[in-house]
């Protein structure tokens, strides 16, 4: 062959390879769990195999994508982030010191995100959570403030991002700022600027024009997170009905951005809750199906990102020795804080509530003593803390970040950990690397370990943003 011939040929190559041949993605999926740190998904998968009789994983759906490496998340502030921080790298692509929302670390220069490229470019966009819309994670994406702490006005910002669907429990402070001076309620705010806000999903499925739509928790549910996974009753608002709904409003020709986060996998792991874990991560991973399914039906034009704002809790698999018992964590039937609330029902039913009857509600919701034997040291922490809460009535509680709950649940979840095998460095964030999982169009630009800012870099390049 002449060298000509040579050139010609590897240039049509060239041009048909997937870099070249691909027009830029228009679906985006941004997909964030808070405080999913890599052992958050091993756990996860290694549980799962745990439940078929086998050792190794189950791999998620997100794991099975063809690209799989890590991030850093250092702030620039500290070396361990917090959400506002993280999440405003995830947004922006810079650093920015702890508490900052979409904010340089002076507090004096917004910084944009990605989403609002997306809408300059005319792509529809949502904003989307398991827990409320003006928590960091979400809030970095949408807004700028000084402090993550500024619930009312960052909720504010939203009718003046010009986004089309946000999605999350509710607000945190809906008619109050941060000054604690009454204002005009957030929602009085969201119609003036064109949007129709909903609770629940009945709801929301009854709107004629699903266009320019925040979709809050049920009436009467909390507005500060959806239930844990675990806790789910039906009729529940979840986060895969919140994924659903959002495709539905933003599917169009132009294409969209989507984040999504699974905000609550920080919550249990701040409160180092092993079980309740593990099916937020399954909980978050049901929303990653919805965002997969559709990426099969669009495989050419879609972009599903994976990762984390940071790890929670320094989670470690084993703590000493060759074994592990993941397969006991089957035995929790609710979370950490659900636990509190049957221990004080139980309490408010009778002056004289026995060990006999505690044990028996411990029993029945993690299988300690029917299911797993309890060693010496364990059973008297418990009964000491029976003693000081139901004799005494001296009513201890045990303090996380997201909640204050009762000491005895949290003394018997701690046991359920320790016949798993599982341990915590803390009920803090950590430093520990985050994963990233990547399918779709523009997916070979995430091949290798990144700096937590280079994400959103990344979607900007493929995208054309």
């Amino acid at each position: 062959m002449k060298l000509k011939q040579l050139f010609t040929a590897l240039l049509v190559c060239s041009l048909l390879s997937p870099s070249y041949a691909q027009e830029k993605p228009k679906y985006i999926f941004y997909m964030i769990g808070d405080g999913m740190g890599l052992n958050q998904v091993n756990i996860t998968e290694m549980y799962l195999a745990s439940l078929e009789n086998r050792i190794g994983v189950s791999p998620l759906i997100f794991s099975n994508f063809p690209v799989a490496s890590f991030a850093t998340t250092y702030s620039k502030s500290n070396g361990i982030t917090d959400s506002a921080a993280g999440g405003t790298a995830l947004a922006v692509g810079s650093k920015t010191k702890n508490g900052m929302i979409g904010m340089d670390s002076t507090g004096t220069e917004n910084l944009r995100s990605i989403a609002y490229d997306a809408k300059a470019k005319g792509m529809k966009v949502g904003i989307t959570t398991s827990v409320s819309i003006d928590h960091a994670t979400p809030a970095s994406f949408y807004a700028h403030q000084p402090s993550r702490s500024n619930y009312y006005e960052i909720a504010s910002e939203i009718g003046k991002s010009a986004f089309d669907f946000f999605a999350g429990s509710g607000f945190l402070s809906p008619t109050k700022n941060s000054k604690k001076e009454a204002v005009k309620p957030i929602t009085d705010l969201l119609g003036q600027s064109g949007f129709q806000v909903v609770h629940g999903l009945p709801a929301y499925n009854k709107l004629t024009n699903k266009n320019k739509v925040v979709l809050l928790n049920n009436k009467g549910a909390s507005s500060e997170s959806l239930n844990f996974a675990i806790d789910q009753k039906a009729g529940d608002l979840t986060l895969t009905d919140i994924t659903k709904a959002a495709i539905q409003s933003l599917d169009n020709e132009k294409g969209f951005f989507l984040m999504v986060e699974g905000g609550k996998i920080d919550w249990s792991a701040h409160s180092n809750d092993v079980a309740t874990t593990i099916h937020e991560v399954l909980d978050f991973n049901e929303s990653v199906r919805v965002a997969y399914e559709f990426y099969k039906q669009h495989p050419n034009e879609t972009l599903i990102v994976i990762t984390a704002d940071h790890e929670t809790g320094g989670l470690t698999l084993g703590t000493g020795g060759s074994s592990l018992n993941f397969k006991s964590l089957a035995s929790q039937k609710v979370s950490q804080g659900a636990l509190s609330e049957k221990i004080a029902a139980l309490r408010a039913s009778s002056k004289d509530v026995t060990w006999t009857e505690l044990k028996d509600l411990l029993a029945e919701n993690l299988g300690l003593w029917t299911s797993y034997p309890l060693a010496e040291k364990e059973e008297n922490s418990l009964k000491e803390a029976y003693q000081a809460s139901f004799v005494n009535h001296v009513n201890e509680t045990s303090k996380s970040l997201y909640a204050n709950d009762d000491k005895i649940a949290s003394l018997a979840i701690q046991t359920l950990n320790k016949i798993a095998k599982v341990s915590w460095g803390s009920g803090n964030h950590s430093a520990g690397y985050v994963p990233v999982y990547v399918i779709g169009n523009g997916a070979q630009e995430f091949t290798h370990k990144m700096e937590n800012t280079d994400i959103p870099k990344k979607i900007k390049k493929v995208a054309g943003l």
